[in-house]
């Protein structure tokens, strides 16, 4: 078994890439019980419902509409699967092993704005290419259900979202780390060619990434089209 403190260098070499990047495997800084498993998170209606509610205070939409309650709850789910991916796939870009990241040894606290703090309590590696597999099945496939079962957000909507948010944080690897640039778009390419991720978006080798649906971020007061929204392509979600 591989040792926590290699689990906690590996998390800590990537962390600086950016605010979505960073998740402490100190267990010396969880001080209280505010600390919760993913698990917690897919299970149960309310975290998700009030992280909605946020994000669409955010927007400036009213949560109460069926219409915006769909734009904030994609929104939303863009937002924690971008948290979710980013460290992981940095880890397996650079090391080639990922830390277990599973729902019940990566935790969450309570954030009432910003990026979700994330604590990664499992001792032991994975190998890289399991390890990112498990990531899709075990923490974004639940987080597309819960936010379906909240928001009432599409399915397809939601697919689109992860493989954005997967293909955002390759390209900032690459970015960061261009000795890892080649195993980032290995990986990124992987999960969008096959499993559920499969036809969410088309990304090419100079990571530029066209998704085959819209976040619903246009109909948003001032919002507009993100770069790669099937929007910006002619087509309609």
């Amino acid at each position: 078994m591989t040792e926590q403190p290699e689990v906690r260098a590996a998390l800590e070499e990537v962390a600086d890439i950016g605010p979505f990047f960073a998740v402490s495997a100190n267990p010396a800084e969880v001080v209280d019980d505010s600390w919760r498993p993913w698990r917690d998170f897919y299970e149960r209606p309310e975290p998700m419902a009030e992280r909605v509610r946020l994000v669409a205070g955010a927007l400036g939409i009213e949560a109460s509409r069926a219409a915006d309650l769909r734009i904030a709850g994609s929104i939303a789910q863009q937002g924690l699967a971008a948290r979710l991916v980013s460290p992981v796939l940095a880890v397996a870009s650079v090391h080639r092993r990922v830390p277990e990241w599973s729902p019940d040894t990566l935790h969450w606290r309570p954030a009432v704005s910003g990026v979700l703090p994330m604590w990664e309590s499992a001792e032991r590696f994975s190998d890289a290419d399991a390890g990112l597999e498990a990531l899709v099945t075990g923490h974004l496939e639940p987080l597309a259900a819960i936010t379906r079962e909240v928001s009432g957000a599409s399915p397809r909507t939601l697919r689109g979202n992860a493989a954005s948010a997967l293909a955002a944080a390759g390209r900032l690897v690459a970015r960061a780390r261009p000795e890892a640039a080649a195993a980032a778009l290995g990986e990124v390419a992987e999960l969008l060619r096959a499993g559920p991720l499969a036809g969410a978006g088309a990304l090419a080798p100079s990571w530029a990434f066209r998704r085959r649906s819209c976040c619903l971020y246009y109909k948003v007061p001032g919002g507009g089209v993100c770069g790669d929204c099937v929007l910006g392509a002619g087509q309609r979600s």
